[in-house]
Order: C-alpha cells, then sequence, then structure tokens
C-alpha cells in the first residue's frame, strides 16, 4: 500500500479527518479530536519515498503483528505496548493494512464516553464503526 491510497482509506473512515498538529509532514488522523492514525511521508537517504504510519493496536496483537511482519515495529514516538508502526513498504497486504486501520479506528471509538460514542453509533450503525 502507498501513502496516497493509505491517507484515502483512512479518511473513508466515518468522521475521519485530517490534522498536522506536529510538523508538515506527519498527518494525523482522527475521529471526535481522538487520534487513529499518523501517516508519514518523507525521504530515505538514497532519496527513495518512504511511507509509515502509526496505528493502535491491542497489546496481544501489536506483538503478534510484529512477529509476523517485518515491516511492523513498536510505535515511533508512541506507547509501544498500544501502537505500532507500518512500514508501507509493500511487504503486507493492502487488505491486511487495511484491517489494521479498521481495527485501530475501532478501539479508539470504542474507548470514548458513551457522550461522544453513541452519535457516531446511531449514524454509521456497529458493522461500519467496529470491522
Amino acid at each position: 500500500m502507498q501513502y496516497d491510497t493509505a491517507r484515502d482509506y483512512l479518511l473513508s473512515r466515518p468522521d475521519a479527518w485530517e490534522d498536522f498538529p506536529f510538523y508538515p509532514h506527519v498527518a494525523v488522523f482522527k475521529v471526535r479530536n481522538k487520534m487513529f492514525a499518523t501517516l508519514t511521508h518523507e525521504r530515505d537517504l538514497q532519496d527513495n519515498p518512504i511511507a509509515h504510519m502509526n496505528l493502535k493496536c491491542d497489546p496481544e496483537e501489536a506483538v503478534m503483528l510484529r512477529d509476523i511482519f517485518d515491516a511492523v515495529l513498536p510505535g515511533y514516538h508512541m506507547n509501544k505496548r498500544h501502537w505500532n508502526t507500518v512500514m508501507l513498504d509493500g511487504s503486507i497486504p493492502a487488505g491486511e493494512v487495511e484491517r489494521m486501520i479498521d481495527r485501530s479506528y475501532g478501539l479508539v471509538v470504542k474507548g470514548m464516553s458513551r457522550k461522544e460514542r453513541l452519535p457516531l453509533e446511531l449514524k454509521y450503525g456497529s458493522e461500519q464503526l467496529y470491522r
């Protein structure tokens, strides 16, 4: 999965929006002002594009994904127990990256207060929010 494809998928999640509170090259994706992903587009020393994202994850699943995929690392600048960094180098199937994004989004929505979460559930339904 490439940067643009990942960005489009992140923004396709219900009520998702993009912000740049840290640096111009670090997009932060939020739902109801809660971050569920970051997406970065940089260049390596050979001037090749490198894209990676941070995604929230269940602690046990986070470790499992790191064991399965070389391109999944402990979350860069994040709580390493609850966040993974996913390198978008093409080694992880797009469907799996989408599943990780959906899981991150769902965990953040589930963690919201009832007052924040209920309008989303009524508007979009549980199937859309918690894929």
